[in-house]
């Protein structure tokens, strides 16, 4: 049996005490990959032992892969997928387009998913009974994402071009030709947008499970589809596309996977 909504409500609340005192605050940064910067700070972990703590008190037979201690248990038929803060650099630079993803797979498809933006108040949920946004502690309220968008129409957003290896990147400028408006700079807040229906395609490349996860249930059950560059299933990450609809997603995928 799945949970229901309040406890994705739950754990987003239980993130929050830890991430938003923290918050353009000043805190320490840590780097966590030699030769690069892939930052990390007590939010992060704190956060991260707080929704892991209400997982165990509630769901003990379930397991737990998280983006700051590991893994769990992810054998079992359902396993809870964390990142306590997507867009750590955007955290300690002051900028609120991060959140708090979590999803829940069911023997390896996601089934349910959470992004939580608490310093605006934002937050998107999605489950086997739809897809919602509440702002600000008010009422859920459904949300869809949008129709009839022809490629040359649609809004594309991607965190940073920067974050493409040199075979992706030519993949990643085709589109970018091809769709009206491209954004920069949101991490998963895009993601959000697309399943509200403000945005159509987000597309990003090198994506960690749990980058992705608190984002698919919530995406297809507004209505929108997300998967691999090739068409395939996203649960596991790597180079993923989301888009308000199929025929969008159709067109978006023939031309990132053309020869070049």
């Amino acid at each position: 049996m799945l949970p229901d909504l309040d406890f994705l409500d739950e754990l987003a609340e239980a993130s929050a005490r830890e991430t938003l005192p923290r918050f353009r605050m000043g805190i320490d940064v840590d780097n966590k990959l030699a030769g690069d910067f892939d930052p990390v700070t007590e939010a992060d972990r704190a956060a991260e032992r707080a929704i892991r703590a209400l997982i165990n008190a509630r769901y003990p037979d379930h397991g737990i892969l998280g983006e700051e201690y590991g893994a769990e248990g992810t054998d079992r038929e359902f396993v809870w997928v964390i990142d306590p803060v997507d867009g750590t650099r955007a955290f300690i630079s002051g900028l609120p387009v991060w959140g708090t993803l979590v999803g829940l797979y069911r023997n390896g498809r996601a089934v349910m998913g959470l992004m939580d933006q608490p310093y605006i108040g934002d937050r998107y949920v999605g489950g086997p009974d739809g897809a919602f946004s509440r702002f600000r502690g008010g009422d859920r309220k459904p949300i869809a994402t949008r129709k009839s968008v022809a490629l040359e129409a649609a809004t594309m957003m991607t965190t940073s071009p920067w974050l493409y290896g040199e075979a992706d990147f030519p993949a990643l400028r085709a589109l970018e030709a091809a769709t009206k408006l491209s954004r920069y700079g949101c991490d998963c807040y895009a993601f959000a947008m697309l399943a509200a229906g403000h945005i159509d395609i987000c597309v990003e490349s090198g994506l960690q499970a749990y980058d992705i996860a608190g984002l698919i249930a919530p995406i297809e059950q507004a209505g929108g589809i997300v998967t691999d560059w090739r068409g395939g299933r996203p649960e596991q990450g790597g180079n993923v596309i989301a888009c308000g609809s199929r025929e969008l997603h159709a067109e978006a995928l023939d031309l990132i996977n053309r020869p070049r």
